[in-house]
């Protein structure tokens, strides 16, 4: 039903940001593993990893009340009876997901850290492929699973989360190359600086994701008051941008377990070598993309669209003007990204937080009102504010980067 299909939306879209704010500890793991590795420090790399696991676990709990209450607060947020009674069902079941969602985040940096990046890989992939059956069976009612509509869908979350966790752990905990990091031997017991040091490169990292989500959320709630087409448009060229951002963010990773290295073994000049490399890959591939994005916008859309319905042509129409953006939008969010990476590195989290964090409300969600409805622009004067806000996150961070590299001592959290 269309109330059934708004609640997992709503649902999905709330547990989404309470799971970007939690993410920020599980995603400090990789940069301070990355630096203990650098001094070969194997005690350090176990202790920085538990207490990641440590506070995406308490995080879990505390947040859980929130889902079990969400009815309340989502008809405050103003959704219907109907909408929020079904969110609530879905957040109620979806939520016992966060903890193994963030511990699953937390194993996959402390394995990237230690290289075993290719694990990381085929495990996400295989969690997305059983999602899908799951879900099918359990919402639908097939294979011989009960129909349960939309609890189907939380519940198959829940089992892919737990699943998922249980095989990482299982690898990063038994397999002979890592079992000398003794990854959960005496789980219980507290590191109380390494758990501290995880809190103060955590939290503003989460901060951040929350500033960067919430600057695409508004456009798109600002492209909604413009018209269906429109939004239609907008949405394509944001899954477009989507896709080849998670080449960025691969890369961003990648550069933040090597300059993490780097950094923990004293090697400016590596730490600046691997940064070269790194926004040079990063660079290319925007340019590529940029080429293609210009060179073939009808033929990217058309992906998108089904050529059947009436509105397919204002959609090809305006998506390309939009598809134009995103290619200049393209450069800029590979750099800020990468940028970001890099900064994790060499754990400096709260500058880049505030310099994120004002980019993107101060300066990118004002310019995009201004430009979109003020001088009349509509969704290209959004997208140029967009665009506007992605380019000083990236210089800021970028020089941000380049003159803090060299001044971080050893082994001490910026």
């Amino acid at each position: 039903s269309v109330n059934a299909l708004a609640a997992v939306v709503i649902g999905g879209t709330s547990f989404f940001v309470v799971f970007i704010f939690g993410s920020g500890f599980a995603q400090a793991v990789m940069p301070l593993v990355a630096a203990s590795m650098g001094r070969t420090d194997e005690a350090q790399v176990r202790r920085d990893a538990r207490m990641g696991m440590w506070l995406s676990l308490g995080f879990g709990l505390v947040t859980y009340p929130l889902f079990w209450t969400s009815g309340t607060w989502l008809l405050a947020l103003g959704q219907k009876p109907a909408v929020a009674a079904l969110g609530q069902d879905f957040l109620r079941i979806a939520g016992w997901g966060m903890i193994p969602a963030l511990l699953v985040m937390a194993l996959k940096g402390y394995l990237s850290a230690l290289g075993r990046t290719q694990v990381v890989l085929w495990v996400t992939v295989a969690a997305v492929g059983v999602n899908l059956v799951v879900a099918w069976a359990l919402i639908f009612g097939r294979l011989g699973a009960p129909e349960l509509g939309i609890r189907g869908a939380a519940i198959s979350s829940v089992i892919v989360q737990f699943a998922t966790f249980a095989a990482l752990a299982v690898y990063a905990g038994w397999l002979p190359e890592l079992r000398k990091y003794h990854l959960f031997q005496r789980f219980w017991r507290p590191d109380w600086p390494a758990l501290g040091q995880v809190f103060r490169l955590g939290w503003p990292i989460g901060v951040t994701g929350l500033a960067e989500s919430g600057l695409f959320t508004a456009c798109s709630m600002m492209m909604g008051w413009i018209g269906t087409v429109e939004l239609a448009s907008h949405g394509i060229a944001m899954e477009v941008s989507a896709l080849t951002f998670m080449v960025h963010l691969g890369l961003s990773n990648a550069a933040t377990v090597l300059t993490g290295r780097a950094e923990g073994a004293g090697d400016v000049q590596g730490l600046r070598d691997c940064a070269r490399v790194a926004i040079a890959l990063s660079f290319c591939f925007a340019l590529v993309m940029v080429t293609l994005m210009l060179s073939f916008p009808v033929a990217i859309l058309s992906l998108f669209v089904d050529s059947s319905k009436p509105e397919t042509a204002q959609i090809l129409a305006y998506g390309t003007v939009l598809l134009a953006l995103a290619a200049l939008f393209q450069l800029a969010d590979a750099m800020q990204v990468m940028a970001l990476g890099l900064l994790r590195g060499i754990r400096d989290t709260k500058v880049p937080m505030i310099a994120a964090a004002v980019s993107y409300w101060v300066i990118g969600i004002p310019c995009s009102y201004v430009l979109g409805f003020g001088f009349g622009m509509g969704g290209v004067g959004l997208w140029l504010g967009l665009v506007l806000g992605l380019v000083v996150a990236a210089a800021t961070l970028m020089w941000r980067f380049w003159h803090r590299a060299p001044r971080v001592p050893q082994g001490v959290p910026a």
